[in-house]
């Protein structure tokens, strides 16, 4: 955007680039207005009753309602569509449609790292198709980072132990700029990137290229069965473990009688810290893999145990707190990843 000819703002490249922008301005736009009119009054004020003499006394003022009200509402009535219209594009920014493509980011001192559920990995760039909603999920392998693309004017914090996530529909091909908006160590401003933006036919061919090896979600099948996670966890449920099949999207019950979804989260900490949650009408065997298992490769296993749930809609929202544990019943060593 160029006021003049000089570029102030990004690009617009998202279909909600032009209500972010709105709001930013309408928001500028008042507080610019109520800033003059105070400064001016003020001036005007400090000149018009000044002090002329030592002796003189001020005028007595009883006060006035119906100023006195006026610029109560008004302000309020300001506020409150300030409120409802941030609420509005706020509420839109967060709710990424059911068909959005899916991808994972980590970030990590100091880099960004993507993986596409076709299999395709990235660090420090991402390939996206033009007119195609994006769902990112979004971790941290160490401290706190903010994955912010400028042009598409949305960004969030990625989270040491925990999922966020943003969405975007990119309108215009392009290269866009991708930074770290959260002062994450001294290399913080080196966390930079680039969002390519392809036309839907060249994305296919991106996705064609590379010489990738499996999808991640069988990328996952194949850690899942090298950490021996398929000796307890039966399809027929008759193992040490409950069956991983058809769960995700489903409510469990723990052993404390509570019940919880399975969704993203959910996996994470079964995953990560299984004695947390015990699932009802199984023992607490399963080892903890904090810090044996990657954040790249735990989201590869957990896009294997939601491959195994083919019908469910979509798991329940990856923000928030981690969720219960989905088992706790591995006795076998993992493999560190």
């Amino acid at each position: 955007m160029k006021i003049f000819g000089i570029p102030i703002f990004p690009e617009q490249a998202s279909t909600f680039a032009k209500d972010v922008d709105a709001l930013y301005f309408f928001i500028f736009a008042v507080s610019a207005f109520f800033a003059l009119a105070v400064a001016v009054s003020v001036i005007y004020f400090g000149i018009r009753y000044h002090k002329t003499h030592d002796g003189e006394i001020g005028a007595r003022i009883e006060g006035n309602l119906s100023l006195e009200l006026l610029w109560s509402v008004i302000p309020t009535v300001i506020a409150m569509v300030m409120f409802g219209w941030g609420a509005s594009v706020f509420y839109h920014l967060r709710r990424p449609p059911a068909e959005a493509m899916h991808i994972y980011a980590v970030g990590k001192q100091w880099m960004w790292k993507f993986q596409h559920l076709e299999g395709q990995r990235e660090i420090n760039e991402l390939h996206i198709p033009a007119g195609q909603p994006v769902k990112v999920t979004i971790s941290s392998e160490d401290v706190l980072h903010s994955l912010f693309f400028p042009a598409f004017r949305t960004k969030i914090d990625a989270i040491p132990g925990r999922y966020t996530e943003l969405w975007f529909e990119a309108q215009t091909p392009g290269s866009y700029h991708i930074f770290c908006t959260e002062y994450c160590g001294t290399n913080h401003s080196g966390m930079i990137g680039t969002v390519t933006v392809l036309e839907p036919a060249q994305y296919q061919v991106w996705l064609q290229g590379g010489g990738v090896e499996g999808t991640l979600a069988q990328r996952g099948a194949k850690l899942f069965n090298d950490l021996t996670c398929s000796t307890c966890h039966l399809d027929s449920g008759q193992g040490r473990g409950p069956s991983l099949k058809n769960i995700v999207g489903k409510t469990v019950e723990l052993q404390n009688g509570s019940l919880v979804m399975v969704d993203e989260a959910y996996l994470r900490e079964s995953i990560l810290n299984s004695q947390a949650k015990i699932v009802k009408g199984f023992q607490p065997m399963m080892p903890t893999f904090q810090g044996l298992v990657s954040e790249e490769n735990l989201v590869a296993l957990i896009e294997h145990v939601k491959s195994l749930s083919p019908d469910a809609t979509t798991a329940a929202p990856a923000t928030g707190a981690p969720s219960a544990a989905v088992s706790t019943q591995k006795p076998a060593a993992a493999e560190k990843k």
